[in-house]
């Protein structure tokens, strides 16, 4: 990171042993990955609600321990992101705990190539029921729903204040035909990368990149600072 240029970075994991073979363990691993540099690095873990019997304990024994975000993965722990307004009482109370203890949780709003993956869950129409039923919870959609779901997540962004927009995963040099209203939504976006995921050279490539588009000087520091560190605490 030092030598990126990045001065903090969040790691994204998250609970899906069906599609992904991640259990609980990943909580504890980031967790353990973190410690004593936690001004810099950002533990992002996750409760499956099918996997836990006390989920707002479990919540709380999570943030205890060092996550400080997390991870709603639909695609991959094959589950709408409001499946609890059609009886998973388990992660409204996922949602409930976050919110209660004011911490973001991160859903994941695009197509996955993954063996297993259920790309049905991954239109970010859903969020719009979490957004409603806990409006103090901070939300974040991962990828803008990219590549599909682009408008809806925009849609979204803009309805509720609650709701920002992740950008990584997207090729900084087509932001703009993405989202060709990133200037006027900049107070709502949060940069990542998506490192090291294939594709992503570097991620100080990717910021040069974004630095090089034509947007005011304002906008991208929202973009690559402000935004993020207001939310992610």
């Amino acid at each position: 990171m030092d030598d990126e240029g990045i001065e903090r970075g969040a790691l994204i994991n998250y609970v899906a042993p069906d599609v992904m073979g991640f259990t609980e363990e990943t909580n504890d691993w980031v967790c353990a990955f973190v410690k004593g540099s936690e001004d810099r690095l950002v533990a992002v873990g996750s409760i499956h609600p099918r996997r836990t019997r006390d989920a707002r304990s479990d919540v709380a024994r999570l943030f205890e321990t060092g996550v400080r975000m997390l991870k709603i993965h639909p695609p991959h722990q094959v589950f709408a992101a409001n499946a609890y307004r059609d009886g998973d009482e388990t992660l409204g109370q996922i949602y409930a705990a976050a919110q209660e203890h004011g911490r973001p949780v991160m859903i994941h709003t695009g197509t996955s190539i993954f063996p297993g993956a259920r790309n049905r869950y991954a239109d970010p129409m859903a969020a719009d029921d979490v957004a409603v039923d806990f409006p103090r919870l901070p939300l974040i959609l991962a990828h803008a729903g990219r590549p599909l779901f682009m408008p809806t997540a925009v849609f979204l962004a803009r309805r509720h204040k609650n709701v920002s927009l992740d950008l990584s995963g997207m090729p900084p040099k087509k932001l703009l035909e993405y989202l060709p209203r990133l200037e006027e939504l900049s107070g709502k976006c949060l940069w990542g990368t998506d490192w090291p995921s294939p594709g992503v050279i570097s991620m100080k490539k990717n910021v040069e990149e974004f630095l090089a588009l034509p947007l005011s000087a304002a906008a991208k520091e929202r973009i690559l600072w402000s935004n993020a560190a207001a939310l992610i605490r």
